[in-house]
């Protein structure tokens, strides 16, 4: 008799979440507020600043970046793009332990995006979070621990963009 043996559909990598960003003082990140809820089509999130430096001229309190999570459908349709955008070449050195994250550096190399006057010219920073299942055990009230062999290392992150989005890695 034949038995398979099935793989453990509790180390099966998924993707959490992915994260767009961007970062700057006053008009930059008025129009980067924009770019976001232009390619995501939600809300962004404004970031204050929490320590004062001065040579940069930043405040506790001030606005210095933006970020959108995106989840779910939203969130593959619009990675798919994003790595277009970069002709589906990463470099390793941009992957550790539960993340992968890139830059893009002008938003109209996105396929399928048109130049926005009052954006203008900008960029963006991606990130991806990577898990398995039963990491909503961090999240419970009781507050448990994701033992060390729930994350996921660089070599397993690389081998998912390879066979789930085709990316080359440096």
């Amino acid at each position: 008799m034949n038995q398979l043996k099935q793989e453990n559909l509790m180390r099966k990598i998924m993707i959490e979440k992915v994260v767009l960003s961007v970062g700057g003082i006053a008009d930059k990140l008025e129009k980067g507020h924009k770019l976001l809820a232009f390619l995501s089509g939600m809300k962004p999130l404004r970031i204050m600043s929490k320590k004062r430096i001065p040579s940069l001229g930043v405040r506790p309190g001030l606005e210095v970046g933006a970020k959108v999570t995106l989840r779910k459908l939203k969130m593959i349709e619009l990675l798919k793009r994003l790595l277009e955008a970069l002709d589906r070449k990463l470099k390793s050195s941009q992957v550790s332990e539960n993340t992968l994250s890139f830059g893009i550096k002008e938003y109209i190399e996105i396929p399928g995006t048109e130049y926005q006057r009052d954006i203008g010219i900008a960029g963006l920073d991606v990130t991806i979070t990577f898990a398995r299942k039963g990491k909503s055990i961090i999240y419970k009230k009781t507050g448990g621990k994701l033992p060390k062999k729930q994350h996921i290392p660089k070599d397993e992150i690389i081998n998912f963009m390879k066979d789930n989005f085709k990316v080359e890695f440096d």
